[in-house]
């Protein structure tokens, strides 16, 4: 059921992306600012990167807490074992579009064909697609890579709440920080390999 709500959700993600390049000038007026606080203007384009990054906040602190306190809290959470498949699909649209909305103004920057954008974006979903299966029995089967990805979560929803913020973090040093906690993570998977096969 895991594997068939990603495929919806990521194609369902896929038609949404297609309607948000569809009215791609309304996307670019999120940007414009609707009021200010404290002296900081804030545009509709911001609270969804709020919004987005507060979501995987939320998240990714539920999923590490009942990863950590395990099966002694599985009588309380009984009903979380059997979310509703619409739910899952749901989120997986609803931080679509916070992603989307941000990478379609950047998009916008980079090139005015909207045959190119909805070329990157049709490649994009079909990449995700592709991998999503492979990386999800991975992370299945490594349950410290599951932490991992679960704290990748927590610092990309910091990420967001700070642009929304008006704080940019380069991404450059979120894709390093990603890069060498994986490189160390891989180092210590082969280090238990060979432990195992020693």
């Amino acid at each position: 059921m895991r594997a068939r709500a990603r495929r919806i959700g990521l194609l369902l993600a896929l038609l949404v992306r297609f309607a948000l390049l569809a009215v791609v000038g309304w996307i670019i007026g999120l940007t414009e600012p609707q009021f200010a606080v404290l002296g900081h203007e804030i545009s509709w384009r911001d609270i969804v990167l709020m919004g987005g990054g507060l979501f995987l906040i939320a998240k990714g602190t539920t999923e590490i807490h009942d990863t950590l306190e395990g099966a002694g809290h599985e009588s309380a959470g009984a009903a979380k074992k059997h979310r509703g498949f619409g739910l899952v699909i749901g989120q997986i649209v609803l931080l679509d579009v916070v992603f989307s909305i941000d990478s379609i103004v950047t998009a916008v920057g980079m090139t005015d064909q909207l045959l190119v954008m909805y070329a990157a974006v049709t490649i994009a979903i079909a990449v995700m697609l592709f991998a999503s299966e492979p990386v999800s029995s991975f992370v299945a089967r490594h349950p410290t890579v599951r932490m991992l990805a679960l704290a990748f979560l927590l610092l990309i929803g910091v990420a967001l709440v700070a642009d929304g913020l008006h704080v940019h973090v380069p991404r450059g040093y979120l894709y390093f920080a990603i890069a060498f906690s994986l490189g160390v993570e891989a180092l210590n998977l082969l280090a238990a390999r060979k432990r195992r096969g020693g």
